[in-house]
């Protein structure tokens, strides 16, 4: 049996695409986010945060908090922008979308480099060393300044650390920071194509498989997405190894006809995950329990 590969839309450059092969098996070609792209979505968080702290150090003031307790105010404030800033970014990542807003809005996502499940730990490495590269030395900074000690050459030491690991993704083929390094991530392009419509009616004419509820369960909108990409790649040998997990997983007898075998369990888990967002349930991934929204 042929498939036929289906045209799709403008990719990014051979030197940011990557080979990605999942636990199934099944190698995705991502396309890793540019190096402006990730400054980008660092700016748009980064302004979230500043608006966030400017709202509540204004909202402290008119109740005159700061007023009454000075230089615990001062601590305290800094305490929360640490806590604000760190848990904003680790908090996000460790989610189903694996992106923070500012990554979701320019359609970004952190991925673990050997085609695992993104971990806690992980997250929190790429996240702790932020501290180090960029807010340390500006901490630093703002201290010397508020206290009239700038010195010409810690300004410009501070100054070149920051720059070091700031341009860092520039001088290396994957766009790494020095976090995504030590923690084997990625960040890349989540491309969300419509999902199903040409996929589902290919098959509308004819008779399709019957899943049970425990076999619709076993998979989220991570794989629903990660199986419309392998239906449009075309690759026999990628159809093969997926339509054998998900036979094996979910105990059903091998018919002989992969394709169709995986279009019809698309169509069927796109169908009941639709409906579950309908009434506010959500499954980002299989490693998820279904979310109330």
């Amino acid at each position: 049996m042929r498939w036929r590969r289906k045209a799709r839309g403008p990719r990014a450059p051979k030197s940011l695409r990557r080979s990605f092969v999942t636990p199934e098996g099944v190698d995705l070609r991502l396309e890793l986010a540019s190096a402006g792209t990730r400054a980008s979505a660092f700016i748009l968080d980064m302004l979230i945060l500043l608006i966030s702290l400017i709202l509540t150090t204004v909202a402290i003031g008119l109740l005159g908090i700061a007023k009454a307790r000075g230089e615990l105010f001062m601590v305290l404030w800094l305490i929360g922008a640490f806590v604000l800033r760190n848990g904003w970014f680790i908090l996000f990542e460790m989610g189903g979308r694996g992106a923070t807003p500012g990554k979701r809005l320019l359609g970004l996502r952190v991925v673990a480099r050997d085609g695992g499940r993104l971990t806690g730990g992980a997250v929190i490495a790429r996240n702790a060393l932020r501290e180090i590269e960029v807010f340390l030395p500006l901490s630093f900074l703002a201290m010397q300044a508020a206290q009239d000690m700038a010195d010409g050459f810690l300004t410009i030491f501070a100054l070149a650390w920051t720059g070091i690991f700031l341009f860092f993704p520039l001088f290396n083929r994957d766009r790494l920071r020095v976090g995504d390094l030590l923690a084997g991530t990625w960040v890349v392009n989540n491309v969300r194509a419509k999902l199903g419509a040409d996929l589902v009616a290919a098959r509308a004419e004819q008779p399709r498989r019957i899943f049970t509820d425990a076999a619709l369960d076993l998979y989220g909108i991570y794989e629903l997405q990660t199986l419309e990409n392998v239906l449009r790649a075309g690759q026999e040998e990628a159809i093969v190894t997926v339509a054998a997990t998900i036979r094996r997983k979910a105990g059903l007898p091998d018919d002989g006809d992969d394709y169709a075998f995986l279009s019809d369990y698309y169509a069927a888990l796109c169908a009941r995950l639709e409906r579950g967002m309908l009434v506010g349930r959500r499954r980002e991934d299989k490693y998820t329990a279904t979310a109330r929204r």
